[in-house]
């Protein structure tokens, strides 16, 4: 199969949908003559036009306003917020328009809007560049949640994102850009809601997200060569969770650490653990274990924003306390 980077799975999909639906366009900072500062929406504008690869003015407020207006009007936008931490400027239209119209219109109106927003850290681009806040949006009902780890996950997860009646939150993680992978040419929908077990294993299951399904792969190597065999579940989204599929791993393994880049205190690995201890609690033989960034900042100091983030090295330090020691 031929391999695509995640940016360019993102913009196939994005072309695949506006071909296959004229209803289909995408608006924010840059998206057209500029092809995205991600270069995700790259070459838009030259197959669509400006009515359908829309430049918008530096105001988050407008772009998803412009969302949510043409979204209830019959149109399924998707627009780009530039970074994540300037979600705050339009929260107003994400948690009390887009999420609720649906709901306080009693289904007449829908609102098939897809929100595209990188997060993370890793680039030295400081406190307001660096953030991972999707625990905010999983918190509000009537929004859907979708952070893809690999470029064939973004694709279809797009696709189905945009082919949603429901506002979705689709939060790319800045350092999966240029990450390859195999990705078929032909469109394909990968269902919201749907978990997926990266790597199989017998003794604990490491459940992760976005680029943290990276450093859980990699922790999962790092323990193997002690003997543990880790298998890891990538969430793929984070409203609908797929409680069915983390707690029929953690039957079999018996254990689990949950990995986010965001915050640990407040995040989203909270509401999988607590899940887990209310719905596995029988199967547990090890306290469930969350690894997240500390309580701070993101520093924009090299050596101190890589002690910041979580890793490999973090997950394997949790792994081992769930784990007992076996004597040869």
């Amino acid at each position: 199969m031929r391999q695509l980077s995640y940016s360019k799975a993102l913009n196939e999909a994005l072309r695949s949908e506006m071909r296959r639906d004229s209803s289909v366009f995408v608006a924010g900072e840059d998206v057209a003559l500029d092809d995205g500062a991600f270069r995700v929406t790259a070459g838009l504008l030259g197959e669509f036009g400006p009515d359908r690869a829309v430049d918008c003015p530096i105001s988050e407020a407008a772009i998803v306003g412009l969302g949510v207006g043409a979204a209830a009007a019959g149109l399924r936008p998707v627009v780009e917020i530039m970074f994540m931490d300037f979600v705050g400027c339009c929260l107003d239209q994400i948690f009390n328009q887009a999420a609720k119209m649906r709901y306080m219109f009693g289904g007449n109106i829908t609102v098939p809007l897809v929100i595209r927003t990188p997060c993370g850290a890793g680039f030295s681009i400081a406190a307001q560049h660096s953030q991972s806040v999707e625990a905010w949006f999983a918190h509000v009902p009537g929004l859907k949640v979708v952070m893809p780890a690999t470029p064939y996950d973004a694709k279809g997860l797009l696709i189905s994102a945009i082919r949603d009646d429901n506002p979705v939150v689709f939060v790319e993680h800045k350092r999966l850009y240029r990450l390859r992978g195999d990705v078929p040419e032909e469109a394909y929908a990968i269902p919201l809601g749907k978990a997926d077990v990266k790597r199989e294993g017998r003794d604990v299951t490491l459940i992760a997200t976005s680029m943290m399904v990276h450093e859980a792969l990699a922790a999962a190597d790092m323990l193997a060569e002690t003997g543990i065999s880790a298998e890891v579940v990538d969430l793929r989204t984070l409203v609908p969770l797929d409680l069915d599929t983390i707690i029929g791993s953690v039957a079999k393994t018996h254990r689990a650490v949950v990995v986010h880049e965001a915050v640990k205190f407040g995040g989203f690995g909270g509401e999988v653990a607590a899940s887990i201890m209310e719905e596995a609690f029988d199967y547990l033989d090890a306290p469930v274990k969350r690894v997240g960034a500390p309580f701070s900042p993101v520093p924009m100091a090299p050596v101190l924003e890589k002690a910041y983030l979580p890793d490999r090295n973090k997950i394997v330090a949790a792994a081992r306390e769930t784990v007992p020691v076996r004597v040869k």
